[in-house]
């Protein structure tokens, strides 16, 4: 047996590595170098261009590009029309601004709790959940698989709600073969360093609607319009806008546009190495008793963006956090995503007691991600694979 690192054993690799990182190459790097040499450096045409391409890539008919994803889900919360007095319901494991979008606009989050397989949001759940104050659904495509959009579309048209996909994990990923980004009433992404693709910072809101789209540009810029039809007192002054509600400036630079379109362009490369070392650890893991491995559903052809490590900690004799800390010593530096969100200060602030999600709590104490972005080498992968297996070992029951 080997001996592990954190009780003064070899590391399984000399220099470490993350559970996630960024991948610039040299024309994304000129793409942002010619944008600061032009003469507009935001508000220009390259803004405008990104969000064309994102249209291509999700299939919607309208894309708004936003300074992070963040902002995304704060203005489709707001063009939502969600606002005091009333619930909408979200999911249980995720990052807290899934739920924070809702508390901006005062209205009150309620959580749904997860599947206890694919970590994302149960439809049955959120049906128990539905209340007459209920104004919509935010639901999370976790790791980047789709959530059961049919199930959730049927159940907010038989409620009227709005339905709010957080694809802020899951660019490039499909349902039944549309790309996430045209199926929801409104789907937020962001393109933070960790993620598939990035703009640095920034993020996107996706619809098919018209009107939705026209609002969500005006909060972007706030709430500021030259567009004579949405003025209360139009006129043809050149110089003219009107602010004719409150919004916000949650703009995009025209550099990160054009560091994000350059990514945009490596996206199907990105996600066909994702996918392989997805394979090389599910190879690995799913003979381990010890390891349970999330299930993807069928429908979604995923772009993965976190690969969670779920420990079955009736089989082995240390709990998570000696697992993580014996993981991290081996220099293959895991994170842990997500706490249940009502378990945050904040939260139980407002009232939230622990208990409401079962499912989503026990995932909690059993996980971590793992090293997974497309610049890892299958040696990187093996060092990962190797050092999981030797704590297993030494845990094992």
């Amino acid at each position: 047996m080997e001996q592990l690192a954190i009780f003064g054993g070899t590391p399984v690799r000399e220099t470490p590595i993350y559970y996630g990182r960024q991948c610039i190459e040299q024309d994304d790097i000129d793409a942002v170098i010619d944008t600061l040499r032009s003469d507009l450096i935001t508000c220009g045409p390259r803004v405008a261009g990104l969000e064309k391409e994102i249209c291509r890539v999700t299939g919607a008919r309208y894309a708004v590009a936003v300074s992070n994803g963040t902002a995304a889900l704060h203005l489709a919360a707001m063009a939502a029309g969600f606002g005091e007095g009333d619930e909408v319901i979200v999911s249980s494991i995720t990052f807290a601004a899934s739920s924070n979008c809702v508390l901006y606009c005062g209205a009150k989050p309620v959580f749904a709790d997860i599947k206890d397989d694919t970590y994302n949001i149960d439809p049955e759940s959120v049906r128990k959940l539905i209340t007459p104050r209920t104004r919509g659904i935010v639901a999370v495509d976790f790791t980047g698989q789709a959530v059961e959009l049919d199930e959730l579309r049927a159940i907010a048209r038989e409620h009227n709600l709005v339905l709010i996909e957080d694809a802020a994990h899951a660019i490039g990923t499909k349902y039944k073969g549309q790309p996430v980004g045209s199926i929801a009433d409104m789907t937020c992404f962001s393109f933070h360093p960790v993620k598939t693709v990035t703009a640095g910072e920034g993020g996107a809101i996706t619809t098919n609607d018209e009107a939705t789209y026209k609002r969500l540009m005006r909060l972007r810029s706030h709430g500021i319009t030259r567009n004579q039809d949405e003025m209360v007192h139009p006129t043809d002054d050149m110089w003219y806008n009107e602010q004719v509600e409150l919004g916000y400036n949650y703009r995009m630079t025209d550099f990160q546009a054009a560091l994000l379109t350059s990514q945009i362009q490596k996206l199907e490369r990105f996600k066909k190495r994702r996918r392989e070392i997805v394979e090389m650890y599910d190879k690995a893991f799913s003979s381990m008793p010890e390891i349970v491995v999330q299930k993807e559903i069928p429908e979604s052809d995923t772009t993965r963006h976190l690969y969670i490590l779920r420990l079955n900690l009736d089989k082995l004799t240390c709990n998570r956090r000696q697992f993580f800390d014996a993981l991290y010593a081996e220099n293959t530096k895991p994170q842990v995503h997500y706490l249940p969100v009502y378990w945050h200060s904040y939260y139980e602030k407002l009232g939230y007691p622990k208990g409401l999600c079962p499912n989503a709590e026990k995932l909690y104490m059993e996980i971590m991600s793992i090293p997974l972005y497309p610049t890892l080498t299958d040696g990187d992968v093996e060092d990962v694979i190797h050092a999981v297996k030797k704590i297993v070992e030494y845990y094992r029951k």
